[in-house]
């Protein structure tokens, strides 16, 4: 059996805006459902909330999202959880960050560190921590 880990975020109203956001950064398309579409909820101020959405990144890596259930109390936290995104080279992680770095804040700039040739930190727009690396090289 294999096993595959998806980061699933949540929102409040923001889903759609941060999937078409990641979706740019890495070059690709979102893929969204709505609650409307569904039928999932019959409110009609629900009908264009996010109820499925999904990036798939280059490589297969994926990064889900949506806007919590109706009535379902959202709270962000803080340092709840990261998603880490680890790249095989230097210029597929610069990419990434270029293109996660817009409106967001620098927790560790991108450069090198004790554990990697390059890694950084950084809190995008919607609030959701993306820690980056490129693994040390095995001997």
């Amino acid at each position: 059996m294999t096993f595959t880990i998806t980061p699933h975020l949540n929102f409040d109203g923001q889903a759609r805006e941060a999937l078409s956001f990641y979706a740019a950064a890495f070059g690709t398309e979102a893929a969204i459902a709505t609650y409307g579409q569904t039928g999932a909820s019959d409110d009609p101020a629900w009908a264009d909330r996010v109820v499925f959405g999904q990036v798939e990144l280059p490589g297969g890596a994926r990064v889900m999202a949506f806007d919590v259930w109706p009535g379902q109390p959202y709270d962000q936290g803080a340092n709840a959880s990261y998603v880490y995104l680890a790249a095989t080279d230097d210029a597929e992680l610069r990419s990434a960050w270029a293109g996660l770095a817009e409106g967001a804040e620098v927790r560790q700039p991108l450069g090198p560190s004790a554990w990697s040739p390059l890694a950084g930190q950084l809190r995008d727009q919607f609030g959701v921590v993306w820690a980056f690396d490129v693994p040390q090289q095995q001997s």
